[in-house]
């Protein structure tokens, strides 16, 4: 008797394991078809230059973007403000990967280069310190960045659902039609989907 109960318990551990693996497979799989959606809306859009500083949200698009459009690595935002500005000087359709505290860091040069002399640029910003934020330094710039988005005149969307990935195209050839920045805020749950 004492077997058999021994031997359910283990099947019980075994199925539990293998589930949380196929979770997290699954996860992986969800994250990745995002990523891969975001890179082909900006193509579509024919984004033909891309910038960025390390972020965990971004990981994955960061990983890839260079097999399909053009990317540049920068150590701080607001360098990659100013390597997209000479992008668009040069012809290119610029996007700009960051996390929202990095856009605190180069607001003065997006409005004082960019925004002055109009050049189109698409803002990709990983909005950091919701709800689900687990690293309470992260909170206080989460709810500025809208506020602070508005506050500068930058037109900007949320997207927080796989649903929404499409409006990309749309954001980035407003942004270069009309000469103007354009930022698209990621929200954490678009991953947790």
């Amino acid at each position: 008797m004492e077997y058999e109960k021994e031997k359910k318990t283990k099947e019980i551990e075994v199925e539990r394991d293998v589930y949380k693996k196929l979770v997290k497979i699954g996860k992986k799989r969800c994250e990745v078809m995002i990523d891969n959606e975001i890179i082909q809306q900006l193509k579509e859009a024919r984004v033909d230059f891309s910038c960025g500083v390390p972020c965990s949200m971004l990981k994955g698009i960061l990983e890839k973007i260079n097999n399909h459009i053009s990317y540049v690595s920068v150590t701080r935002e607001e360098e990659g403000v100013g390597v997209c500005a000479g992008a668009s000087l040069g012809g290119s359709k610029p996007v700009l990967l960051m996390q929202n505290s990095g856009l605190g860091n180069c607001i003065n040069a997006v409005l004082s280069l960019v925004k002055l002399y109009e050049f189109p640029l698409l803002l990709l910003i990983a909005h950091r310190g919701g709800p689900e934020e687990k690293i309470s330094a992260q909170i206080p710039m989460g709810e500025a960045t809208p506020k602070l988005l508005e506050e500068t005149g930058i037109e900007f969307e949320c997207i927080t659902k796989k649903e929404e990935l499409e409006r990309i195209k749309s954001i980035a050839e407003k942004a270069f039609s009309q000469n103007r920045i354009q930022a698209i805020l990621f929200g954490e749950s678009l991953w947790k989907e």
